[in-house]
């Protein structure tokens, strides 16, 4: 019997060929999360290892297939602002496309949008260093993730790929982050229009084609996987660390990754509309898939090496890896092949806490040793080193896979 495949389900016949896979899916992996907790409400219930991306994929490989990809790519690098009009001269079908791809969704609450620029503000130095070795170091262990980036183009230049990965989380937390003079909505559709493109390449990868699971890489269901990793993760994080957050505030973090799910073209039923959702759907689809791979592996070393040069020597690999541990725990520390700090480590899990309840406030300032100041300068350090590799930079449609 030939193996089932998107090629295989696309003849059968789309939508019903989806659904077909979601009955023969194995117990372990079906698809079990409810629509009805999605922002749309209701759903057909299809597994998203089924679905990609209907309108962006078979644009994208006609592009690259006609060769307009590098006046595409010209062309694109002018435009950078939400509101600014879509630069003349792009193919008619694609300005089309793009012109519907960059519209916020129905459901998007601007006032909610406006509220999370407060969460950002208050918890910027966090979230620089969340993202980087919490949510960054994660993707390294997301097996599929970690592959789909080390054989693509973005492989073979690892900070220019580190580069544009962060300024998706520079954006996102910008204060005009959605308004028309903001950059969100462009780095999003940028975005899928590479997603698109790493979809018709990867499979002509030699290299990707010997490790990958799947046929066709980066599904609806991979995706909400990397979603996942980072404003689940975050929160998740905040939470374990005794952050106080208002309620309000929660939320508006959370619709703005909702909307930004929606302008990477992830459908609304695969989208929580809330925190339980979100852990719920992240239970199934983030938790279980954590492994290293040899390409993982490589990844995390190349991230661990960011902070070499940084002023101070705060951000050496070894400080870097022992946050990594504990903020990922032992077990994916060992993974990643990184090694206990006899300093750093003990530190860590005593003083954190404490440090934490410090900066808010919740316990008084001059009772703080100088292991908080520390802290407090390795997160100064750390949230520049993620977030400001966000430079100016285009994100481009790539023609190629990494080479070797």
């Amino acid at each position: 019997m030939e193996p089932l495949s998107r090629r295989n389900m696309l003849r059968a016949g789309g939508a019903l060929g989806a659904l077909g896979a979601l009955s023969v899916a194995t117990p372990a992996k079906a698809w079990t999360w409810s629509p009805q907790g999605s922002v749309a409400g209701a759903g057909v219930g299809a597994d998203p290892r089924w679905v990609w991306d209907e309108e962006a994929d078979p644009l994208v490989a006609s592009l690259i297939d006609r060769g307009d990809v590098p006046m595409v790519n010209t062309l694109l690098r002018t435009w950078k602002k939400n509101g600014q009009p879509l630069p003349a001269g792009l193919p008619a079908d694609l300005h089309a496309f793009m012109e519907r791809a960059r519209q916020l969704p129905p459901w998007a609450d601007q006032a909610k949008l406006d509220l999370a620029v407060d969460f950002n503000e208050k918890r910027g130095l966090y979230l620089g260093v969340l993202y980087g070795l919490a949510s960054g170091m994660m993707s390294t262990v997301i097996p599929k993730e970690a592959l789909a980036v080390y054989y693509s183009q973005g492989g073979a230049d690892m900070k220019d790929r580190i580069s544009k990965t962060a300024k998706l989380g520079y954006d996102i937390g910008a204060v005009n982050a959605y308004r028309p003079d903001g950059e969100m909505i462009v780095t999003a559709v940028k975005t899928r229009l590479v997603h698109a493109a790493v979809r018709h390449l990867l499979p002509q990868s030699p290299y990707w084609t010997q490790v990958a699971e799947e046929d066709i890489p980066i599904s609806q269901r991979d995706i909400m996987v990397t979603w996942h990793s980072l404003p689940t993760t975050v929160m998740r994080k905040l939470t374990d660390w005794k952050v106080p957050i208002p309620e309000a505030e929660s939320q508006a973090f959370l619709h703005s990754w909702q909307v930004g799910a929606y302008l990477l073209g992830v459908r609304d039923e695969y989208i929580p509309n809330s925190w339980a959702e979100a852990n719920s759907q992240a239970t199934q689809v983030l938790d279980p898939v954590l492994r290293p791979t040899p390409e993982g592996i490589k990844l995390a070393d190349i991230l661990l090496n960011l902070g070499k040069g940084i002023d101070g020597g705060l951000l050496t690999k070894g400080i870097l890896g022992s946050f990594t541990r504990f903020m990922l725990g032992d077990e994916v520390a060992g993974w990643l092949k990184i090694p206990r700090e006899l300093v750093w480590d003990p530190l860590l899990r005593t003083a954190w806490g404490p440090f934490i309840a410090v900066r808010e406030g919740l316990l008084p300032f001059p009772l703080a040793p100088k292991a908080y100041w520390l802290f407090d300068e390795f997160l100064r350090k750390a949230a520049l080193l993620f977030l400001s590799e966000a430079k100016p930079i285009s994100i481009e449609i790539p023609l190629t896979n990494r080479p070797t």
